[in-house]
């Protein structure tokens, strides 16, 4: 993979289960490293950046206030994600995903276009994307376990937005949702015991 953060070193990864983390809109892969500690230390974790430009940072795709987003920049960059897990996936035991904000956005499409691959996904202060393309290629042969993370008083994501994450994961994963009070657009240290209980229930066990 290219332009990412490893928690391990090489040596170490063979045979590990590994976590691909994706961060969000306007930062970089360095906001996910800062997670490596508090997660469960069987995963070999990976935080990729955004191949967008945005200012001094990086996105996956662009963004609006709105949440609005061109399908052609969302297939780009997911097939350069794809790209990159497949260079590694091999010397896993399997390949779950977390993304936070824009970041979830892009996990949940990753999971798809292509369930087989995921063991597990989390998702934290982010959103599921409404595009009508996705909705017509996805198919679950059954419900993949998510992890969705948030402050319902986050004002960072829309009620538009958050509504239809809400259906769209109860209609085809199988949920855990958990909400933190005074979170706001953020991730939180009982937010990442939870995600870490998560992981080691349905990638571990």
């Amino acid at each position: 993979m290219e332009t990412v953060v490893w928690s391990k070193p090489e040596h170490q990864r063979a045979g590990t289960p590994l976590l691909v983390m994706l961060h969000g809109y306007g930062t970089d892969e360095a906001r996910m490293a800062e997670l490596f500690g508090s997660l469960p230390p069987e995963f070999t974790c990976a935080a990729l950046r955004g191949p967008k430009v945005i200012g001094d940072h990086y996105g996956w795709f662009l963004l609006d206030y709105f949440l609005t987003h061109d399908f052609a920049d969302v297939v780009s960059a997911t097939n350069s994600a794809f790209a990159r897990i497949e260079a590694v996936k091999a010397r896993h035991s399997s390949v779950s995903l977390l993304g936070y904000s824009q970041g979830m956005a892009m996990a949940s499409t990753l999971l798809r276009l292509r369930p087989e691959a995921f063991r597990a996904v989390v998702g934290l202060s982010g959103f599921v994307l409404d595009n009508e393309l996705l909705a017509m290629s996805e198919s679950f042969d059954a419900p993949p376990p998510f992890f969705w993370g948030r402050d319902k008083q986050d004002l960072v994501i829309n009620d538009a937005a958050t509504a239809h994450t809400e259906e769209w994961l109860h209609r085809n994963t199988q949920l855990t949702a958990r909400s933190y009070p005074g979170m706001g657009h953020s991730i939180s240290p009982a937010e990442l015991v939870d995600v870490s209980a998560f992981l080691r229930h349905y990638v571990l066990r």
